[in-house]
């Protein structure tokens, strides 16, 4: 009796051993798989050549450099529009607003669609120097804002606009932009 007890625990564990062994077999098979799939797959390296220094994001915070880039973009998405691209303009700017600021600058942004809806007055906006506080989570620009009306050129003026951000994870989203008045600069000429 001792014997077919014996034999009944060497035979369940025969089998527990094999079991093992073709788990263990399957799971290499799927290793060399995936690492067969990982070598032959392609990889991209998204190439920015107008950057002048390598740009890394960090979760610590934003660079001066990554957030000079984003306001440039942005500011040139901002202060150009014409009546063609007013839905265009409107909706590439929502889509980098922050969650909570996306209501408030979508309703100041319809109050310029309405204004310029169907009208032959264009602006658009050269940048003459900027300015970026990573710490604070601002940026300005300075330049000149062109009106043209039809085809003639109206106004040119020098203006600063200012440009509030938001950075949570590795995200910067924009929370709103105005015009600096001149009230709003220090004895410096810097704006506040």
């Amino acid at each position: 009796m001792d014997y077919s007890v014996g034999l009944a625990q060497n035979q369940r564990v025969l089998k527990q051993r094999n079991a093992l062994g073709i788990a263990v077999l399957v799971l290499l098979g799927l290793v060399v798989l995936l690492f067969t799939l990982g070598a032959t797959r392609d990889r991209e390296v998204v190439l920015q050549p107008i950057l002048r220094n390598p740009l890394s994001i960090s979760s610590s915070g934003v660079s001066a450099d990554y957030l000079e880039m984003v306001t440039r973009d942005t500011a040139l998405i901002a202060l150009n529009r014409s009546p063609e691209n007013l839905n265009y303009w409107m909706d590439s700017i929502l889509e980098i607003a922050a969650p909570e600021a996306h209501g408030a600058l979508k309703r100041d942004l319809m109050k310029v669609v309405q204004e310029q809806g169907g009208s032959s007055i264009s602006q658009y906006y050269t940048i003459d120097s900027m300015t970026v506080d990573p710490d604070r989570l601002t940026s300005e620009v300075s330049g000149t804002l062109h009106t043209v009306v039809g085809s003639k050129a109206v106004t040119a003026e020098v203006k600063r606009f200012r440009f509030i951000w938001k950075y949570s994870g590795l995200s910067l989203q924009l929370r709103g932009f105005g015009m600096v008045k001149p009230a709003d600069q220090d004895e410096m000429g810097r704006a506040l």
